[in-house]
């Protein structure tokens, strides 16, 4: 066999696994996750409302003002704040939640980075990681929790008059 037949099946070979590496690499490129950019966040979260088992929380498009109710095990509680994104795939709740017991400003985060179309989600800074949202969206993903009815502020407002209420009655007004 003459170099020249060597170096041509050399080359072949080569030819053929370059197409297949840089597949692979291309398959890898996707693979990884990335953040969820500020922009899309906003167009999945903004004026819709993500119901809980125990409440919900409204995202309002206007101002991202954010509102939200909760029953935890009988105690009603009800907040007011602002909601933001950024291009780092992070939402957060920035917002002063009241109870008969008082008020207490409190942050809450998630996370959110997609590997292809799917969005993966946790809470910050160390929650597990889940499905948000499949490629084709399931029955029980939790995205299917956003809704664009606002089921919150009602709630929400007559949770505040009876804390209200309640507070002016034990300070004796």
């Amino acid at each position: 066999m003459s170099i020249g037949s060597k170096l041509y099946g050399a080359a072949l070979a080569l030819s053929l696994c370059l197409p297949v590496a840089a597949y692979g690499a291309e398959v890898a490129k996707t693979k990884a996750p990335t953040p969820v950019s500020a922009y899309e966040l906003y167009r999945i979260y903004g004026d819709k409302t993500w119901t809980w088992n125990t409440g919900g929380g409204r995202f309002f498009d206007n101002g991202r003002r954010f509102v939200a109710w909760s029953n935890d095990k009988g105690r009603e509680s009800f907040a007011e704040g602002r909601w933001v994104v950024d291009d780092l795939g992070q939402l957060c709740m920035r917002a002063t939640w009241t109870n008969a017991e008082g008020a207490a400003r409190a942050s809450t985060c998630f996370g959110h980075r997609k590997i292809g179309n799917t969005i993966y989600q946790r809470r910050q800074p160390d929650g597990n990681w889940y499905v948000f949202r499949h490629a084709s969206v399931l029955p029980d993903d939790e995205f299917r929790k956003l809704v664009p009815m606002d089921t919150v502020s009602a709630k929400a407002r007559e949770l505040k008059q009876v804390l209200l209420s309640q507070e002016i009655a034990r300070k004796g007004g």
